[in-house]
């Protein structure tokens, strides 16, 4: 201004004042009407809000739109405006009458979440002391749309939780997600590809969305949650630092009346709201929500003990003898423990509670000894035994009622040693032939049965049997006198 005053004084002081008029008001129509000055020399502006809105789309950029609208231009006998001049004056119609220009962030393509660097306090009724109150700050960078919510802690499954009531509170899921590198997020900052938290990369599986870290120290990359958490502290935290209450719930139902405030207040320097913006711009752009909600998990790394059993939390859970001493990866639910090995599952467990030091164990996870020694219970051996007959199932319950069952249960792992040798079949014929025999049946008899059954099959698939022996079942002709210990 002071420049254009000077031109003019200079102007008049040379007597060239009508000329100094018509330049001065031929200056002001072009700052105050530029696309009717432009339409008189022979240019044809372009719809601006039309331009506003292709942008938005996915893949379009400025510079495209600009080639669309200077073909059409020239295909209608007129002058498009050139490029710079086209950017500049889509650039001073956005920041007029919208509330962010969509160069840079397209609406429903990110999500930037982080942790506020400012706390708020509950009250314990328990202490009597104060519980920090950790925020949760998530933000929709292209409108400025806004979550907020205070957990006790930042652990992974409240990071979780926020990023879950998010979604329901836009009501969708953006493409992309960009959280700091925190170790609720990332396991490994890596420079060229971080490695994700296994839980976190599950609920973005879940949502259909991708996360891209922030680098390291470089806060531009996410600079609208950046700024929204500074805003929201001093609008949110600082405004309820003097709030008393014993309830996390209660605490949030303040912060959530404020930022609802926070989103549906009108802008400075533009039209409409965060709210406004959102919901005529950016919501029908977010991928919808699934039905489900996504149930919260934590991984974790164990290493599998010579006993076969990983620790969790100080209780014991089995996993296939097989993998003593390796590293497996533990999925952790709230009913359920997964065991990965080179991400297949090896083994499940329903999550133990109440006093530790619990153990869950499955027999098929045992080496062949200890699942014998586990199973050798008078019980087991006898369903063991009718499950090869009728005859056996009576020998067994025999042995079991003649003696202690220290002694049967020897002899009954004695028998079941023996059994892995012979077909079930030869075993219950045996076992048959010694209760005919005897009163008093023993492993030894019944082994040696087995033996002379075996080796009289085998003479009669020779045919060497001689007509001195018999062809009997029975095996042998001594009576039950000779078993219970007389001589004959």
């Amino acid at each position: 201004r002071n420049t254009v005053s000077d031109v003019v004084k200079r102007a008049k002081n040379l007597g060239l004042e009508r000329l100094t008029d018509t330049m001065t008001n031929q200056w002001l129509e072009e700052l105050l009407f530029p696309e009717k000055q432009a339409i008189e020399k022979g240019y044809s502006p372009p719809d601006w809000e039309k331009v506003h809105k292709e942008l938005q789309k996915k893949n379009v950029t400025l510079k495209l739109l600009h080639t669309e609208y200077s073909q059409k231009t020239r295909d209608g006998k007129k002058i498009p405006y050139a490029y710079r001049t086209f950017a500049e004056n889509y650039g001073k119609y956005a920041k007029k009458h919208k509330a962010t220009m969509p160069i840079r962030r397209k609406p429903g393509e990110v999500l930037e979440v982080d942790w506020a660097g400012s706390t708020l306090f509950i009250n314990d009724r328990e202490s009597g002391g104060k519980l920090t109150v950790y925020i949760f700050v998530a933000t929709l960078p292209y409108s400025q749309y806004s979550y907020v919510e205070g957990f006790l802690d930042m652990k992974s499954a409240s990071w979780l939780t926020g990023h879950i009531h998010a979604f329901e509170y836009f009501g969708g899921v953006p493409e992309s997600l960009v959280p700091d590198n925190l170790k609720t997020g990332v396991t490994k900052a890596l420079r060229g590809e971080p490695i994700l938290n296994e839980a976190y990369r599950e609920l973005a599986d879940y949502y259909q969305t991708v996360i891209v870290p922030g680098r390291v120290r470089s806060p531009k990359d996410k600079a609208s949650v950046e700024g929204t958490v500074g805003f929201i502290s001093r609008q949110i935290i600082a405004a309820l630092r003097h709030f008393q209450c014993f309830d996390l719930q209660d605490l949030n139902q303040q912060i959530w009346k404020k930022l609802n405030e926070i989103n549906q207040e009108p802008f400075q320097k533009r039209p409409g709201s965060r709210k406004k913006v959102f919901d005529e711009e950016e919501s029908s752009y977010l991928h919808p929500l699934r039905q489900t909600r996504f149930k919260l998990s934590e991984w974790r790394i164990a290493k599998v003990q010579p006993n076969y059993h990983i620790q969790i939390e100080r209780m014991y859970y089995s996993v296939p003898y097989e993998y003593i001493q390796s590293d497996v990866d533990v999925r952790l639910s709230k009913d359920l423990i997964e065991v990965y090995f080179k991400e297949v599952r090896i083994a499940s467990h329903k999550r133990l509670s109440g006093e530790t030091g619990q153990f869950s164990t499955f027999s098929e996870h045992m080496p062949d000894n200890h699942r014998l020694y586990l199973e050798h219970t008078p019980e087991k051996n006898l369903e063991w035994a009718k499950s090869i007959g009728t005859n056996m199932g009576a020998f067994a319950e025999a042995l079991l009622k003649n003696g202690s069952e220290k002694r049967a249960l020897n002899q009954l792992m004695s028998l079941r040693s023996i059994g892995k040798k012979y077909s079930k079949e030869e075993l219950d014929l045996a076992a048959q032939n010694l209760l005919l025999a005897s009163s008093n049946p023993t492993v030894s008899v019944f082994k040696t049965i087995l033996e002379r059954n075996k080796k009289r099959e085998k003479e009669k698939d020779n045919g060497t049997l001689t007509e001195h022996q018999t062809d009997n079942n029975y095996g042998f002709v001594r009576g039950a006198g000779y078993f219970g210990g007389k001589n004959k």
